[in-house]
C-alpha cells in the first residue's frame, strides 16, 4: 500500500498509532531524520514537535486525540511534502481549524502545491484564490471556470460565494 500512496490531504485526517516521526514518514520509510525535520519545518509543525518531551518520538494515538486538529493537518502536510509527489488531492484541508492555524496551513500548502498538479476541494475560498484554474461546481455540474480574478469579474455564483465569506 505504501508504494501506491498518493498524497491526499483530507478534512478527516488519518494518523495511526506510532511516533510522530513514523506518521510523517509514512509512504517514505527510508526518509532520514533530517528529511523528516525539513518537511516538518516547511509545514510549520517542527516547533510544536520539538516542544514535546519526546519530540519526534512522541507516541500518537490512532485517533490523534493527544494533538489538535490543526496539528494533525500540519503533520499530514509534512507527510505529503516528504513524498514529493507531482500530484496532490486536497479535500477541505483547512476545515475545522482556527484562523491562526488556517494561515499556517495555507502557507504550508502554498509550498507543497508549488509546481504540482493539485485538485483542491474547498468551501473556504481563501484556499483556492491563487489557483491557475477554478472549476465551480453546483449540484454536480460545472457552472463556472476561470481564475479567481476572472470569476469575480463575471459576478456569478463564485463571486456571490466569495463576497459572502469575505464581506
Amino acid at each position: 500500500m505504501r508504494a501506491a500512496y498518493e498524497p491526499w490531504i483530507r478534512h478527516q485526517i488519518w494518523l495511526f498509532t506510532g511516533t510522530i516521526k513514523e506518521n510523517i514518514a509514512y509512504g517514505c520509510p527510508d526518509a532520514t531524520q533530517e528529511e523528516i525535520e525539513a518537511a516538518a519545518k516547511a509545514a510549520h509543525i517542527h516547533s510544536f514537535i520539538t516542544s514535546l518531551p519526546q519530540g519526534y518520538d512522541t507516541l500518537l494515538t490512532e485517533s490523534g486525540i493527544n494533538i489538535s486538529q490543526g496539528q494533525k493537518q500540519l503533520m499530514t502536510i509534512a507527510r505529503a511534502m516528504l513524498l514529493r509527489s507531482q500530484m496532490l488531492i486536497l479535500d477541505e484541508a483547512t476545515s475545522n481549524v482556527d484562523t491562526r492555524t488556517e494561515i499556517q496551513i495555507q502557507s504550508a500548502m502554498r509550498k507543497l502545491m508549488a509546481g504540482k498538479t493539485c485538485f483542491v476541494i474547498a468551501h473556504r475560498l481563501s484556499t483556492i484564490q491563487n489557483a491557475d484554474n477554478i472549476l465551480v461546481v453546483k449540484d454536480g455540474d460545472i457552472i463556472e471556470q476561470g481564475t479567481h480574478a476572472q470569476l469575480l469579474a463575471k459576478n456569478g455564483f463564485y463571486a456571490q460565494l466569495f463576497y459572502s465569506q469575505f464581506a
